[in-house]
């Protein structure tokens, strides 16, 4: 019975995820916020990936004859405290700040995928023990929790990914464990459950592919508070180590020259600001055309 069960299609076509897919075309074609956070998010992504295309400089080439440069020809941004062209750095940074901000939403969106629908499919006593333990991690700030792993496992980027990727899974994996408990008592999961597909089919075909449209307006806007954080921690610090160029890191190392080479600390601030903005541009438009209460209060 179970054999045959899994060769046989719920005559449902919510159960394929195919409305969500179609309503993100239709949002990526006819949302203005989302056209323009995604444009800038991704001509950053591909500033970071092309940087060694877009200038002829090296980021950590030290020219201490040619120190704090104002903005000119040969450098359209100037040069920093050692002679490194400023406009270069802020290229390769790029590559950190989204590539890293993009793999700490990824896993965090991960762990709460793995924890959030176990939890709401399940229900019962997993249920009360997985999310009291997101309660008490979620009792801790976000940047604080990632103060908190990044003290017990020194700096770094990939200490970085880790500290962001438990901070922010514990909202994600409550959030999809709320659309998992409306959504599992639908007709096509419960037509499936009785056909006899198996709990993980069930999961991965029916009940996930339509319970995760909260968790992709809340990955974009999460992009832009890892942003932030990232920022955060490479001013203290705690973030890429020196000479790997990253804009908070960039932020701090120059903030004792804002009145005497201001362009040193305006051109990482205005690269975090392009950031931030383009994740929460398209997070909120994403939210606007996926959350059907607000599809219902504006129709």
């Amino acid at each position: 019975m179970s054999a045959a069960a899994e060769g046989v299609s719920v005559p449902d076509e919510q159960s394929r995820g195919g409305p969500l897919v179609r309503e993100l075309i239709y949002v990526l074609r006819h949302s203005r916020s989302v056209q323009i956070g995604l444009t800038l998010v991704v001509v950053l992504l591909l500033v970071g990936a092309f940087a060694p295309l877009l200038t002829g400089y090296s980021p950590n080439r030290v020219d201490l004859s040619n120190t704090l440069q104002p903005p000119s020809h040969a450098h359209l941004v100037g040069t920093d405290e050692l002679g490194r062209d400023e406009l270069t750095r802020l290229l390769y940074a790029a590559r950190v700040s989204m590539v890293v901000g993009l793999a700490a939403v990824a896993i965090s969106n991960l762990l709460g995928v793995v924890f959030g629908l176990w939890a709401g499919y399940v229900g019962g006593l997993m249920d009360n023990v997985i999310m009291r333990a997101m309660d008490g991690v979620l009792a801790f700030p976000a940047l604080l929790l990632a103060l908190l792993v990044i003290s017990v496992l020194g700096p770094g980027l990939f200490k970085i990914l880790i500290a962001f990727g438990i901070a922010f899974a514990p909202s994600n994996a409550r959030l999809l464990r709320s659309m998992v408990v409306s959504v599992r008592e639908n007709e096509y999961v419960l037509a499936a459950q009785a056909l006899g597909a198996s709990h993980a089919r069930v999961m991965m075909r029916y009940v996930l592919p339509n319970a995760v449209s909260p968790l992709i307006v809340s990955a974009s806007l999460g992009m832009g508070f890892v942003i932030i954080g990232l920022a955060g921690l490479g001013y203290l610090g705690l973030g890429a180590q020196p000479p790997t160029a990253e804009w908070g890191a960039m932020l701090s190392g120059s903030q004792a020259r804002f009145f005497t080479a201001p362009w040193l600390l305006l051109a990482p601030g205005a690269m975090i600001l392009t950031a931030v903005v383009g994740y929460v541009l398209l997070g909120d438009g994403l939210r606007d055309a996926l959350d059907p209460r607000l599809r219902q209060s504006q129709g």
